[in-house]
């Protein structure tokens, strides 16, 4: 763990991030534009805590984007890639036609499709096309799920996507803002190693908690429309 994390867990560096966001928002005057519709989407499991915040104080629907990593079997914390639940694939070198690659490939797409079946029930009934899709998670590593996951979100014609996230990599800020068309990053510490080392409390999100994120969104989305 780093000496003096930099957040004492998901909520509290959600809460920063959303306020990063917020100012973001207003400093480019996108408040003041009906047209301008965001979308909170999380990398689940770990980004929904994260991603709630930010979605409460913008009043806005928080959705989720499945993403995982395609691993060697001989190795299942090194990604070779990483495929989202709708298909989306992006591989960190040109695929060789390895025999365990379409296997590989294979699994984490199953992964992927049975994490989005238990999110379902919570998901909102919302389009990206036009939307200001905000791709959060609770941090960047490697960048292979993020970056499989903005490709699933380019393919639905938004009007933008600014990716959100409180700590990652200094030599990744420029792969992330090639990705997006904002990147918002709190903290790029150095040495990186792993962004479990920056929160003082980073515990597994089971898919229960991952669910009820999700349900959350009923409370501050109601008051929105009884305010509206």
């Amino acid at each position: 763990m780093f000496s003096s994390p930099l957040f004492d867990n998901r909520a509290d560096a959600g809460q920063k991030l959303a306020a990063a966001v917020k100012a973001e928002i207003e400093k480019l005057n996108l408040t003041a534009s009906d047209d301008v519709k965001p979308i909170v989407y999380a990398l689940p499991r770990g980004g929904l805590p994260v991603a709630v915040p930010i979605a409460r104080l913008l009043g806005c629907p928080l959705d989720v984007v499945v993403a995982k990593k395609i691993t060697r079997p001989d190795n299942l914390e090194y990604a070779i890639g990483a495929a989202t639940a709708d298909g989306e694939v992006v591989w960190q070198q040109k695929p060789r036609n390895l025999p365990f690659q379409t296997l590989a490939l294979q699994q984490a797409l199953d992964r992927a499709q049975s994490l989005l079946a238990d999110l379902s029930p919570g998901r909102p009934n919302v389009s990206a096309t036009g939307a200001l899709a905000i791709l959060v998670d609770d941090g960047i590593a490697t960048g292979m799920t993020m970056a499989v996951a903005a490709k699933a979100l380019r393919a639905q014609q938004l009007g933008a996507l600014w990716i959100c996230v409180p700590v990652a990599p200094q030599d990744l800020l420029e792969f992330l803002e090639e990705m997006s068309d904002r990147a918002i990053v709190l903290e790029t510490p150095d040495p990186f190693y792993s962004v479990s080392r920056f929160y003082a409390e980073f515990p597994q999100v089971e898919t229960e908690v991952a669910l009820a994120c999700l349900m959350q969104q009923t409370e501050w989305r109601s008051s929105v429309k009884l305010e509206g």
